[in-house]
């Protein structure tokens, strides 16, 4: 059953997380960048429970529940004796989980007064989502999307420019922000904090309004969905999580599938949750625990795990998971030792999306590919330890317009993209002077 309310863990476990700071001046209205009051209420809510609106579950209806599979032939082929279990959030328009919180905020910012929402997007599905849930509430759109992933997946901006959105490639001249970084940088690929700050930026008309998608507090909120959904699908099944995977971008796809999972509504106990990032942008992995800020704007500061907002990733196919920062209630969850986190390269993550497609009969998008491929490490290591653990993954989106990368990878051309260590030390050098800073100590 679809359900009827958000899960809000923080009350359960007792997290306060460390409050925002604000920085420079935003080089936009100030109207532009007002959250909607119900959107901060449930940022700070004490209570468990939020009521989904009436409206936004009615479009859930339209492919909710997401159906939780078991993966047996990936499992003979990889040769495990564990149970590896799929939640698949590819099977509506968006092609990702990211409909789940667009569709609420889209909502919301629509009841507050909105006329057009601008987004920054990475590989593309956050942006397809917020055009697909703009197009649902009679809203405008304009998506700032990483020039790099724009032109590796020409289809994303052909769908969302379909839905009715205007799509523009970032860093673009369109803006300061986007200016400065066609100015200072020789690597024009761009970086989601770029696009993000340039969607900031572009708020000056009345009525439009940035939008953000995956780090903030209720856009966790929103995609619990899929972890409530997973509980009571395992329960159906007799099955209870020992491992549970997500890929992590700044954090929407994790933390909706994970926190349900960390708090008492699972009988026998919490599983092991575990965040996968690409060794291309790897914050938990490699970065620091401290104030940063949120975008190139150098604005409003979050403390996360970062590897800085000047840094920005070498090349890679997933996109999504070029956010330089971590959503700061995922950093508390890895911070307090609730979360685990791994780093893997592109081409094992690829070997093992591949065989997954052929065994399955569903393409994981590159950036869910990373779950896959930690799932079947997972489970391996169950088998060498002498478990049969069930492992249950996120995948988060479908890869049918991620085909380039595919192909990139079965021609042989695909490298693995490993973030620098010379481009990371300057970015972190650049954090700005507060106190609080400590760094990660979990390098895989």
């Amino acid at each position: 059953m679809v359900p009827h309310a958000w899960y809000n863990a923080l009350p359960d476990l007792g997290l306060t997380l460390p409050p925002d700071v604000g920085g420079a001046p935003r080089p936009a209205r100030a109207e532009g960048l007002q959250v909607p009051a119900s959107l901060l209420r449930q940022e700070m809510s004490t209570r468990r429970w939020i009521t989904i609106p009436e409206p936004v579950r009615e479009h859930y209806l339209g492919w909710r529940p997401t159906p939780l599979r078991r993966a047996p032939a990936f499992e003979r082929s990889i040769g495990t004796k564990s149970r590896i279990y799929y939640k698949y959030e590819g099977g509506n328009l968006s092609g990702s989980h990211k409909l789940n919180t667009a569709l609420a905020q889209a909502y919301y910012y629509k009841k507050a007064g909105a006329r057009c929402l601008t987004v920054g997007t990475g590989a593309g599905q956050w942006g397809t989502a917020m055009a697909a849930a703009c197009s649902v509430f009679g809203l405008e759109c304009r998506v700032y999307m990483v020039r790099s992933s724009a032109e590796a997946k020409p289809y994303r901006p052909a769908l969302m420019r379909m839905l009715g959105a205007e799509v523009i490639s970032s860093p673009s001249p369109r803006t300061e922000a986007g200016r400065r970084a066609l100015a200072e940088g020789d690597d024009q690929s761009g970086s989601l904090a770029i696009a993000l700050a340039e969607a900031v930026e572009d708020t000056t008309e009345p009525h439009t309004h940035f939008c953000a998608g995956s780090a903030e507090t209720y856009s966790l909120l929103h995609q619990t969905v899929i972890g409530l959904e997973a509980i009571e699908q395992l329960t159906a099944a007799g099955e209870h999580a020992d491992v549970v995977v997500a890929s992590l971008g700044a954090g929407s796809n994790l933390g909706g599938l994970v926190l349900p999972f960390l708090s008492d509504l699972v009988e026998g106990g919490r599983p092991r949750c575990l965040s996968v990032e690409s060794t291309a942008c790897p914050k938990l992995t490699r970065g620091r625990y401290a104030y940063d800020y949120v975008d190139a704007s150098g604005s409003i500061m979050q403390k996360m795990f970062t590897l800085g907002s000047t840094f920005v990733p070498p090349d890679m196919h997933a996109g999504g998971l070029r956010y330089h920062g971590t959503a700061k209630l995922v950093s508390s969850l890895y911070d307090q030792g609730l979360l685990e986190a791994r780093a893997y390269g592109q081409r094992s993550v690829f070997t093992s999306a591949a065989e997954f497609a052929r065994c399955e009969g569903v393409l994981p998008a590159p950036e869910s590919a990373h779950a896959v491929h930690a799932a079947a490490m997972e489970a391996r290591r169950a088998d060498d330890e002498g478990r049969e653990d069930c492992v249950v993954l996120g995948l988060s989106g479908h890869g049918l317009l991620d085909l380039a990368a595919y192909d990139n990878f079965s021609s042989g051309a695909m490298v693995d993209a490993v973030a620098d260590d010379a481009a990371i030390a300057r970015a972190l050098a650049r954090l700005p002077s507060l106190p609080g800073t400590r760094r990660a100590a979990t390098v895989d």
